[in-house]
């Protein structure tokens, strides 16, 4: 990227999350080189470097997202990617991250488990882990591109996301995405939204960490500037303090879930391919690397109306866009590259009043339109 124009390039998935972090003003790079997600670490660690940046490789992912955090909260844009194994050894500090209102990117670029089981292959296994990892009460944003030109589009977003709101947010790719080629467009500088954290403003003897604005987001100082304060993974007050308080425990932890779920249809993203006026046979909800297959067995299958609808945030989960498209198709298909996740969320959305039908595989293969095919043909009958 020349930084000049918008350009066409030829790209990998990896590459191009490496890239839309640095368009993001991402400066802070830490991690684990782990399969599939490697490349992103390798090309992180020259555009660090060319954009005054720091890159550093740990000795583990404990201490990655220990590291994104502590450079997260001097002021940097800091973020690290990982696959399933590194991203669980993550979860702790994620949730740290989310108690303390860290803004910070974790991609996880999804591989075939559990365990190292087959450290190479695809899979889609990681949802339930990306929403649901830490303990407690608590809530992410989770993002799930289906293309190259989408990894770098959504790691944008996934910086302006976790800035705009505080919060850790999780770009969820999977190897047949991250290591798919393609060319892409790269914007100009002046064409790219980039948002940065909301700064405080009062005095800083008056400078409360945790204290909301009106959009339920407090601003975030920077460690090492005038505004000398504590963060703690405890529960605490406005001021960062241990605060044990059953009433101040209650609120903040109803602030963490509204300051996201008060704004979902700022950032709830998704794809339709289909008339959204027309009633359909058959709607297939895909993400990922499913979403492909499936709009090639949708155009396949001539003889009924297919629609295919991409979701893209995926947590927190789009009820409201999987209610409306449900309500206009006799059934969906739910093809996934796990033994069955994201059709427990379509099912608890839509189930009551549509037929949900499965296509589950997990054993480190991608789908193939005619697997899809052949599933339309069933439930279709």
């Amino acid at each position: 990227m020349n930084g000049q124009e918008s350009s066409k390039v030829f790209m990998q998935g990896n590459a191009a999350i490496a890239e839309g972090a640095v368009a993001a003003g991402a400066r802070f790079y830490a991690g684990y080189p782990i399969t599939p997600s490697s490349e992103v670490a390798e090309l992180a660690s020259q555009k660090m470097l060319e954009t005054g940046g720091v890159y550093v490789q740990m000795e583990d992912e404990l201490g990655s997202i220990a590291a994104v955090i502590g450079a997260a909260l001097t002021g940097k844009k800091a973020f690290t990617a990982t696959s399933g194994p590194g991203f669980s050894l993550m979860q702790e500090n994620l949730g740290v991250a989310i108690l303390g209102e860290v803004p910070c990117v974790v991609v996880n670029v999804q591989r075939s488990g559990p365990s190292t089981g087959l450290a190479t292959k695809p899979a889609q296994a990681d949802v339930m882990q990306a929403c649901w990892g830490r303990h407690g009460d608590q809530l992410v944003i989770v993002l799930t591109p289906a293309s190259v030109q989408e990894c770098f589009d959504l790691t944008v977003t996934a910086f302006n996301l976790s800035e705009q709101f505080r919060v850790p947010v999780i770009l969820l790719a999977d190897e047949i995405v991250g290591h798919m080629r393609e060319a892409i467009t790269l914007p100009r500088p002046e064409e790219l939204k980039v948002v940065n954290r909301k700064k405080p403003d009062c005095a800083a003897e008056k400078y409360l960490p945790f204290s909301p604005s009106s959009d339920g987001v407090p601003p975030l100082a920077s460690f090492g500037s005038d505004y000398i304060f504590h963060i703690t993974s405890s529960m605490h007050g406005e001021s960062g303090y241990s605060q044990n308080d059953p009433a101040n425990a209650g609120e903040k932890i109803k602030r963490l879930f509204s300051k996201i779920e008060d704004r979902l249809d700022e950032f709830v993203l998704y794809k339709h391919y289909y008339d959204l006026q027309e009633d359909l046979d058959l709607l297939i909800i895909t993400f990922g690397c499913t979403t492909r297959p499936a709009r090639a067995a949708a155009m396949r299958v001539g003889d009924k109306k297919i629609g295919v609808l991409q979701l893209i945030t995926m947590w927190p989960f789009p009820d409201k866009i999987v209610a409306q498209a449900a309500a206009k198709t006799r059934a969906i298909l739910v093809p996934e590259l796990n033994l069955g996740q994201v059709i427990r969320e379509v099912e608890r959305v839509a189930g009551k009043q549509t037929p949900v039908y499965g296509l589950h595989k997990s054993n480190g293969e991608g789908f193939k339109p005619s697997e899809i095919i052949a599933r339309i043909e069933e439930v279709t009958k």
